[in-house]
C-alpha cells in the first residue's frame, strides 16, 4: 500500500510539473536543436531558406513551398519528423521558401495570391543562380499549388519538376463535411468581395477549422496528452509536433490573398478549367510541361484524392506520377508515416529525374485522370463506407452517388433559375423609351465588380475598373472632335482592346457606332452608314486617310495601353492627314452641359454592322433593345455567369461578335477572351490559357478545328458550349463528338427585327429550336414557292402552316415601332397587324421546333419545281465521310435550273458510293433531290465561314469521265456521270 501510495505521489507530482511547464511555455522543453540553415534571400514577401549550407555541392536541388496558414517549420517541425533531414540525408539538398507571419511582416495582411506566386518564382530564379540547376519545386497543400501556378507561370522554364502533397487541382470534386461545390461556389460568389480583403483570418481560427474536420481525433489527442503528462519520456517524441498543430504552427491568413482564392478557385475553378491571373497575366496549368508529383490521402478530408488527381486533366502536357498514402492531410508531411514513406520516396523521385535511381517503388503513373471521379462523395465518411464488408457497401455506394447527383441537379437548376429569371424579368420591361445600353451595363458591372476581370487579350488580363478608365478617357476624346449623341461613327480597326473601348465609348455617349470591316470595302459600308468621321487604328490609318468626304482620326497609336500598335511607322503625311486621338489630355477636356452617361433608349439606333460583299452587301441596323435582347438571351440561355469566359473569335465588327460574345459576357457578368483572329493551330492553347468555357462560330468555322489533328489541350479541356449560327446539321455532330462533353447551342436571330429562335436541349441537331421568352413573336405563313409569297387564304389572310410545311418566317412588329421598321407587311393576319418578314424558310415539327428550309435567294427553280436547299445539305452531310455540302443552282437554258450538290470529304481518299448517296437522300422528297452530285476538293467559303456557291454556280456541269461527279437516274438511284 505504502509502494502505491508513494508511485502515486510522484506520478501527481510529474504531472502537475509537466503541467506547470506547459503553462507557463506552451509545451514541453524536449531539447531538440532546428536543422542548420542560412537565410541567403530576404524579400518584402518572403526569405529564402538553404539549410545544411555548404553540403549541397552536386545533389538535387529540392525548394519547398509551405501553404499560407502555416509556417515554414512545417518541415523541420522536430528532428525525428523533419522533411529537409531525410532529404539531405537521402542525397537532396534542400531549400525552404518563408512567408513569415503575415501579422508580424510590414504589409503582410495586405498580400495577394500574385505576391506569393512570383515570390516562389523568384526563388526558382535565386536557386537556379546560386546552384546551377534547375529545381524540384515542391509544395504542401496550397503551398503545391503556388508551385502549380508558379511553374505554369513560367512555362516551366527552370523547374525540373513539382512534387505536390494534398493539392487539389479541382474544386468541384468535393469540399470540406460534404459540402456541395456548386454550393460553396455560389456562396463564395455571394460574398462582397471588399468585406473578405479586408478581414485577415487570424491564426487561431484556422487551426480550430483545421482541428474541426477531425472533431473526435482533436479530443482523443488531447485527453491522451493530459492523462501521459505524467510521462515526461513518452510525451517528449511527440512533443514538438503536438506544439506545432496545437498552437505554433498557425499563422494569419491575408484577406486580399484569402479573397482571390476565393474568387479565383473557389467559386471559378480556374486551377482546372486555366485563365487564372498572376498580376496582370492570364495562366494556366496546362502550359506545365514538367513531370508531376501528386501525393494523395486516402483519408484526406481537406484535399480528397480526387482533387488531388485532377492535375492529370489540368495539366495535360504534363506527365503525371502520384504516390497514395494512407494518411490524413497533415499526416502527407509530417509525422512517421511521412518520415517513413513520404520524404524517402520525393528523394528517390528526384534522384531518378536526375538520373540517379530507379523510379521509387511508392510512385506510380497516374493510371487515368476518370479516377478523380472514383473517390466517393463525402471523402472519408464515404471511405469508412467502403470498408463495410457483404453487399451493404453496393447499396451505400449507390445511394450515395445517386443523393450527390440529385443534389448537384437540384443545384444546378436552382442556381440557373436564380440567374436567368432576373435576366428574362428585365428585358421584359424594356420598352423603347427604357434607358438601355452596352455602355449602361457596363457601368452596373464595374461599380458592382469593379476588380473582376472584364476581357482579356493577348495573355493580359483588364479589369472592369480599368476598362471604364479607358472608355470614359474615350468619350473625352470623342467630346472633344465634335462627336455629339446619335452621331454615326465609323469604326475602322482590328480586333484589339482599343477597338473595344472605342465602340463602348461610342454607346456611352449615346452615338451611333457603325463598325467597318477592314476585310471589307470601307467607302461603300461608310456610305451606307451615313458616317462623315471614320476613327482608325494604325493598322487601317492609310485606308481611312484615303476615303473621300470624310474626316479621319486616329486611336492607339504608339501608345504602350495598346501593345499591338507598338513599331508601327507612321509617314509624315499620313499624320498629317488624321488627328491622333491619343494626344488629348482628357483631363483637360471641358464637358459640355448636353453630356450625360449612357443616354441611350432602347429604342435607339446604337451600332450598324455590314455582312455580304458585292452587290449582296447589307447594312444592318440595331438598337438598343436589339442588342440588349441578344445580349440577355444569349446570357439566359447558355447560363452565364461570372465563372465563365466566353471566347469571341470572330471579329469584333462581325454580328455574332458584337450581339452573342460581347453582349452575352456583359449581360452575363463573365469575362470576354478576344482572338486577334482565328487560328485553329492556336485554338486550344488559347482556351487553356484564358480559362474559356464557351467558345462563339458562326457558319461552319469550327470545321478546320474538328478536322485538325489531337491537340494536347483538346483533353479534358473546360470548354461547355459552342454558341453561335449557321452550323450544319452534319458539323454539328462531329464537334459534339469530338469535343466532348461539349454541346452546340444553336441561335437563329434576324438583326433588326427582334425576333431569336435558341435550340435549348441540343437533343435535335440542326434544329433552331424554339423563340426565346422576351423576343418577338414569330409565325410561319405558308408560302406559295412559284409565286414567292405567303399564300392567302378565302378572307384575303395568311394561312399559318401545319407541322411540316414549308413556310416562311414572319416576325410580329410592335405597333410602336411600325413606323420605324422598313415595309412591315400589315394585315397578315388580322385586320391592322403589322408583321416583317424575314425572308427564310422554315417548317416547324410536331414538337414546336423550327428547322431552317432555306431561304429565298437560295431556291432553285427546276423544271419540276421549286428545290429548298436545306433537306439536301443536312441528307449529305450526315454522311459519315462527308465534310461540307453546298447546294445551288445550275443554269439548264430557258430559264430553268438543275438542282446540284457539291460535297467535299473528309478523306481525300475516301470512296463516295453511288448508293450511299441513294440511301441518304431518301429522306428528301423525290421531287427535292439534286440532279447532280459532285465531289469537290474544297468549298470556298466567305470571311464568315458561309459556305459560297457562286463559283460552283458558275463552273456549270462537270466534264464526264472525270469521276467525281454523280447524277440521278431515271429509277431515283445515283450513277456515275461517264
Amino acid at each position: 500500500m505504502t509502494t502505491s501510495l508513494l508511485r502515486l505521489g510522484a506520478r501527481l507530482g510529474a504531472t502537475a510539473q509537466n503541467a506547470l511547464e506547459v503553462v507557463r511555455f506552451g509545451g514541453l522543453d524536449t531539447g531538440e536543436d532546428a536543422a542548420p540553415y542560412e537565410v541567403v534571400g530576404a524579400r518584402r514577401v518572403y526569405r529564402l531558406r538553404h539549410y545544411y549550407p555548404g553540403d549541397g555541392a552536386g545533389r538535387p536541388v529540392v525548394l519547398l513551398v509551405p501553404p499560407l496558414m502555416i509556417t515554414a517549420e512545417v518541415y523541420d517541425i522536430s528532428s525525428r519528423v523533419s522533411a529537409v533531414r531525410v532529404l539531405r540525408e537521402l542525397g537532396a539538398d534542400p531549400w525552404v521558401v518563408d512567408f513569415g507571419a503575415p501579422e508580424r511582416e510590414p504589409g503582410g495582411l495586405e498580400r495577394t495570391i500574385t505576391d506569393h506566386v512570383l515570390a516562389v518564382s523568384d526563388a526558382v530564379d535565386r536557386v537556379r543562380k546560386a546552384t546551377g540547376r534547375d529545381v524540384h519545386v515542391a509544395g504542401y497543400s496550397q503551398g503545391g499549388m503556388f508551385a502549380y501556378q508558379a511553374a505554369a507561370y513560367r512555362r516551366s522554364e527552370g523547374v525540373a519538376s513539382l512534387v505536390t502533397f494534398g493539392s487539389p487541382a479541382d474544386t468541384s470534386v468535393g469540399l470540406p463535411f460534404g459540402v456541395p461545390a456548386w454550393l460553396a461556389a455560389e456562396g463564395a460568389g455571394r460574398i462582397p468581395e471588399g468585406l473578405i480583403r479586408g478581414l485577415a483570418v487570424p491564426g487561431w481560427v484556422l487551426r480550430t477549422g483545421f482541428q474541426l474536420l477531425s472533431p473526435v481525433k482533436s479530443v482523443r489527442s488531447r485527453v491522451g496528452f493530459v492523462l501521459a503528462l505524467h510521462d515526461r519520456e513518452r510525451l517528449a517524441p511527440r512533443e514538438r509536433q503536438r506544439r506545432f498543430i496545437e498552437r505554433e504552427g498557425w499563422v494569419a491568413w491575408p484577406g486580399p490573398a484569402l479573397a482571390e482564392f476565393i474568387r479565383q478557385f473557389i467559386a471559378h475553378n480556374r486551377m482546372l478549367t486555366g485563365g487564372f491571373v498572376i498580376g496582370d497575366r492570364v495562366v494556366t496549368l496546362a502550359d506545365i510541361t514538367c513531370p508531376v508529383l501528386a501525393f494523395a490521402g486516402e483519408v484526406d478530408e481537406i484535399a480528397p484524392p480526387a482533387m488531388v488527381r485532377a492535375i492529370g486533366r489540368a495539366a495535360p502536357r504534363a506527365r503525371v506520377y502520384e504516390a497514395t498514402l494512407r494518411s490524413g492531410h497533415f499526416g502527407l508531411v509530417v509525422g512517421s508515416l511521412a518520415v517513413a514513406q513520404t520524404w524517402p520516396a520525393v528523394a528517390g523521385w528526384v534522384r531518378w529525374r536526375d538520373e540517379d535511381g530507379d523510379l521509387p517503388e511508392l510512385v506510380r503513373p497516374l493510371e487515368s485522370e476518370e479516377r478523380a471521379a472514383a473517390s466517393p462523395p463525402g471523402g472519408a465518411a464515404a471511405y469508412g463506407l467502403q470498408l463495410a464488408a457483404g453487399i451493404g457497401v453496393n447499396a451505400a455506394r449507390s445511394a450515395a452517388v445517386t443523393a450527390a447527383r440529385a443534389v448537384q441537379g437540384i443545384g444546378q437548376i436552382a442556381r440557373e433559375a436564380g440567374q436567368n429569371l432576373p435576366r428574362l424579368a428585365r428585358l421584359e420591361r424594356i420598352h423603347a423609351d427604357t434607358r438601355m445600353s452596352m455602355g449602361l451595363l457596363l457601368d452596373e458591372q464595374a461599380d458592382r465588380a469593379p476588380d473582376d476581370v472584364f476581357f482579356l487579350y493577348q495573355g493580359r488580363a483588364y479589369t472592369q475598373a480599368a476598362a471604364k478608365r479607358r472608355i470614359d478617357a474615350v468619350v473625352r476624346g470623342l467630346i472633344h472632335i465634335g462627336v455629339r449623341q446619335g452621331d454615326p461613327v465609323g469604326v475602322l480597326m482590328e480586333t484589339r482592346p482599343t477597338a473595344l473601348a472605342l465602340v463602348a465609348a461610342l454607346n456611352r455617349l449615346g452615338a451611333v457606332a457603325v463598325l467597318l470591316r477592314p476585310d471589307g470595302d470601307p467607302a461603300r459600308e461608310a456610305a451606307l452608314g451615313e458616317v462623315d468621321r471614320i476613327i482608325a487604328d494604325p493598322q487601317n490609318a492609310e485606308r481611312a486617310a484615303a476615303l473621300p468626304g470624310v474626316r479621319a482620326y486616329l486611336l492607339g497609336g504608339g501608345r504602350a495601353r495598346d501593345d499591338r500598335t507598338r513599331g508601327l511607322p507612321l509617314t509624315d503625311a499620313l499624320t498629317d492627314a488624321l488627328t491622333d486621338m491619343e494626344r488629348i489630355d482628357p483631363d483637360r477636356v471641358a464637358v459640355p452641359g448636353w453630356y450625360r452617361p449612357n443616354p441611350g433608349r432602347a429604342g435607339d439606333l446604337a451600332f450598324v454592322c455590314f455582312t455580304g460583299d458585292g452587290e449582296h452587301l447589307r447594312a444592318h441596323r440595331i438598337t438598343n433593345r436589339r442588342w440588349a435582347l441578344s445580349a440577355f438571351g444569349t446570357a439566359s440561355s447558355a447560363s452565364l455567369s461570372a465563372a465563365d469566359t466566353v471566347f469571341s473569335i470572330t471579329p469584333l465588327q462581325h454580328p455574332s461578335a458584337l450581339l452573342m460574345s460581347l453582349g452575352g459576357a456583359v449581360a452575363g457578368g463573365s469575362r470576354l477572351a478576344l482572338a486577334t483572329a482565328y487560328d485553329p493551330e492556336t485554338f486550344w492553347d488559347e482556351a487553356r490559357r484564358y480559362g474559356v468555357t464557351v467558345a462563339s462560330y458562326t457558319w461552319t468555322l469550327l470545321r478546320d478545328l474538328v478536322n485538325a489533328p489531337p491537340h494536347p489541350g483538346e483533353r479534358h479541356h473546360a470548354v461547355r458550349l459552342f454558341i453561335g449560327s449557321g452550323m450544319p446539321r452534319g458539323l454539328w455532330r462531329r464537334v459534339e463528338e469530338r469535343f466532348a462533353p461539349a454541346r452546340v447551342l444553336e441561335f437563329y436571330a434576324t438583326t433588326e427585327a427582334e425576333a431569336i429562335l435558341v435550340n435549348l436541349t441540343g437533343r435535335k441537331p440542326g434544329s433552331l429550336g424554339r423563340p426565346l421568352p422576351g423576343s418577338a413573336r414569330v409565325r410561319l405563313a405558308r408560302y406559295d414557292l412559284e409565286e414567292g409569297r405567303p399564300e392567302q387564304g378565302p378572307d384575303g389572310l395568311a394561312v399559318e402552316c401545319a407541322p411540316d410545311e414549308i413556310g416562311v418566317l414572319l416576325v410580329r412588329v410592335t405597333p410602336g415601332a411600325a413606323a420605324s421598321t422598313r415595309r412591315p407587311l400589315r394585315g397578315v393576319f388580322a385586320p391592322g397587324d403589322a408583321w416583317l418578314s424575314t425572308g427564310d424558310l422554315f417548317r416547324r415539327d410536331a414538337d414546336g421546333d423550327y428547322w431552317l428550309v432555306g431561304r429565298e435567294t437560295e431556291l432553285i427553280r427546276t423544271a419540276e419545281g421549286i428545290v429548298p436547299p436545306g433537306p439536301i445539305r443536312d441528307a449529305l452531310g450526315d454522311l459519315p465521310y462527308v465534310d461540307a455540302v453546298a447546294v445551288y443552282g445550275v443554269p439548264a437554258g430557258d430559264g430553268a435550273e438543275i438542282a446540284a450538290a457539291a460535297i467535299s470529304l473528309r478523306d481525300p481518299d475516301a470512296e463516295v458510293k453511288p448508293v450511299d448517296l441513294a440511301e441518304a437522300l431518301l429522306r428528301v422528297p423525290p421531287e427535292m433531290r439534286p440532279a447532280l452530285v459532285r465531289v469537290v476538293d474544297e468549298i470556298p467559303v466567305t470571311g464568315g465561314r458561309r459556305l459560297r456557291t457562286d463559283s460552283l454556280r458558275a463552273e456549270g456541269m462537270p466534264r464526264p469521265g472525270e469521276g467525281r461527279a454523280y447524277v440521278r437516274d431515271s429509277a431515283g438511284g445515283y450513277r456515275l456521270l461517264a
